[in-house]
């Protein structure tokens, strides 16, 4: 069978910064780490190949890769610990696209997935109620805009979910998203799933496997969007080279005050000075 899903994390990868057109530059990159030890959070690519078969037969997958994943998200749940739709202590993902050259911002991304009115409560016991209900209310709309294509179509419609957020910062009196609390949330996440279901005629899936099959699918489908498209037309980058998707263990920037995100480069970026930035 042929293998379309690469493991990495824990020290170890199935691939190296050298399979770069099988992984893309991103998920090459995540093994190359993971095998020097640098402690990149676990998760696992799957191959540009399968980007292409995806294409080639209307928007399937080839048979062995749902397997495949099953197997890579145990390898996952093992070194953390956790379980993908645990609603004690839920285990949570990203999954992103990844190009064999970067193409920053044309493709799409999924971030929290895992989340639903029970796996939010686990999520509450690390952190605090308010993390927990505002990661789940950026996941919501997230996976609408991102997965389910509710947006706005042209420049003079308002996006539905920012509307409704709005909406809410004018009934709590909060100046700022940060300033809502957790009811605050829970009646906004409420409201985007109604949004949902009245944009779809379905209700928003709360089950984490569909969750992730669908945002999978949102990600290779985003290879050929008209930024994409309009990208690789300028910068000369074949159409038949496809994106990877890196489905890997999601890590948080808004815990608290002591948690934050970053760029490091080993180089000043400006001046190309030799020290850490």
């Amino acid at each position: 069978m042929d293998k379309y899903v690469y493991f990495f994390g824990e020290g170890q990868a199935d691939g190296s910064a050298n399979l770069k057109e099988l992984l893309g530059g991103k998920g090459a990159n995540l093994a190359e780490m993971s095998n020097l030890g640098v402690p990149v959070p676990p998760g696992f690519t799957i191959s540009t190949e399968v980007c292409t078969y995806y294409y080639q037969h209307e928007d399937t997958y080839p048979d062995g890769l749902e397997k495949q994943v099953e197997e890579a998200l145990k390898k996952v749940e093992k070194v953390m610990g956790k379980d993908f739709g645990d609603p004690e202590d839920p285990l949570l993902f990203s999954v992103r696209s990844g190009a064999r050259v970067s193409m920053p911002g044309m493709m799409d991304t999924v971030l929290n997935l895992g989340l639903n009115d029970e796996t939010v409560k686990g999520l509450a016991k690390l952190a605090d109620e308010r993390f927990a209900w505002d990661s789940y209310r950026r996941f919501v709309s997230m996976f609408g805009d991102v997965v389910l294509g509710i947006r706005p179509e042209s420049k003079d419609e308002e996006d539905p979910f920012e509307v409704e957020l709005q909406k809410i910062k004018n009934k709590y009196k909060a100046d700022q998203d940060v300033d809502l609390g957790v009811e605050a949330l829970q009646e906004l996440v409420k409201l985007y799933k109604d949004i949902i279901e009245s944009n779809t005629g379905e209700p928003f899936p709360d089950d984490p496997n569909k969750q992730l099959w669908m945002a999978i699918g949102a990600v290779f489908g985003s290879w050929n969007n008209e930024r994409a498209i309009a990208y690789r037309e300028l910068n000369n980058i074949p159409d038949d080279w496809g994106t990877a998707v890196n489905v890997q263990t999601m890590v948080f920037g808004n815990m608290g005050e002591n948690s934050a995100t970053g760029v490091a480069f080993t180089r000043d970026p400006a001046t190309g000075e030799n020290k850490f930035y």
